[in-house]
C-alpha cells in the first residue's frame, strides 16, 4: 500500500488544521490506521490509531480532546483533524497502516508495515 499524507501547514495558536491520508493499493479497510508525528530533535511519537471500521479510537494524552482521528473506507482516506493547536504540536506528521494487527487499535510505532512521507505542521505563538 502507498500512503500520501496532506494538509500541513503553518497556522497559529488555538487555529486547526485538517490533515489527510490517501491510500492505494491493498484493501483499505482491512488495515489499522495511525497518526504519528517528530519535532526537530526528537524521536516520532504516536498521536492516534483507529481501527479497521473506524469505531473503536485511542490518542496520546497530549492531544486528547483536541484532535480527531477518522476514516472513509470507500474513499481509502484517514483523517485528522486537529484543533486548538499549540506551538509544542508543531511536527512533521506520519500516516502509518498496520495490516497484521491481531488487536483493534495499535499505538506502537514498531508495529506499522507501511509509512507515508509526512506532511509538516507549523504553529506559531
Amino acid at each position: 500500500v502507498q500512503l500520501q499524507a496532506s494538509g500541513g501547514g503553518l497556522v497559529q495558536a488555538g487555529g486547526s488544521l485538517r490533515l489527510s491520508c490517501a491510500a492505494s493499493g491493498r484493501a483499505f479497510g482491512s488495515y489499522v490506521m495511525g497518526w504519528f508525528r517528530q519535532a526537530p530533535g526528537k524521536q516520532r511519537e504516536f498521536v492516534a490509531t483507529i481501527n479497521r471500521t473506524g469505531y473503536r479510537r485511542d490518542y496520546a494524552d497530549s492531544v486528547k480532546g483536541r484532535f480527531t482521528i477518522s476514516r472513509d473506507n470507500n474513499k481509502n482516506t484517514v483523517y485528522l483533524q486537529m484543533n486548538s493547536l499549540k506551538p509544542e504540536d508543531t511536527a512533521v506528521y506520519y500516516c502509518a497502516a498496520d495490516f497484521a494487527a491481531r488487536v483493534a487499535v495499535v499505538t506502537a510505532l514498531a508495529e506499522y508495515d507501511y509509512w507515508g512521507q509526512g506532511t509538516q505542521v507549523t504553529v506559531s505563538s
